[in-house]
């Protein structure tokens, strides 16, 4: 088997509200806007999809995983080249909280500032959840 090995950074921020409410909003795909920037200011869905036609990226299309006990939010992204981003997110029970957690993975041809940039774009969208999941 021939793999190529990416980078992969944990990008993680705990939230005051259990696991389970933080799931709840996170995976409702039309929470996205609220909290995740950079899929754009609106989200709707056609034809059984999710689309969002405003992102930085130009029309995009995300699909989550099945809905699920476990916490899981991995989505996946499908730019307007055709090419897909596989994003694995957990929401995790942490006490009375939950951390979520976002693994940021290189993407091939990603220079060392635009993984940079990614890492800080995400980490905002993390802590904007938070922000909205901790003053609900």
């Amino acid at each position: 088997m021939n793999s190529v090995s990416r980078e992969s950074r944990h990008l993680s921020v705990h939230i005051d509200r259990t696991a389970d409410d933080v799931y709840a909003y996170a995976s409702n795909p039309v929470n996205l806007p609220a909290w995740a920037r950079g899929l754009g200011g609106s989200i709707k869905e056609i034809d059984g999809q999710w689309v969002a036609e405003s992102s930085p990226m130009g029309r995009v299309v995300v699909a989550f995983v099945p809905r699920n006990e476990l916490g899981v939010l991995d989505h996946e992204v499908t730019l307007p080249s055709g090419e897909t981003v596989y994003n694995p997110v957990r929401a995790i029970s942490d006490g009375e909280g939950s951390e979520v957690v976002f693994t940021l993975r290189r993407q091939p041809e990603t220079t060392d500032a635009d993984f940079e940039r990614d890492a800080g774009m995400v980490t905002d969208d993390l802590n904007r959840l938070r922000e909205l999941m901790e003053s609900a």
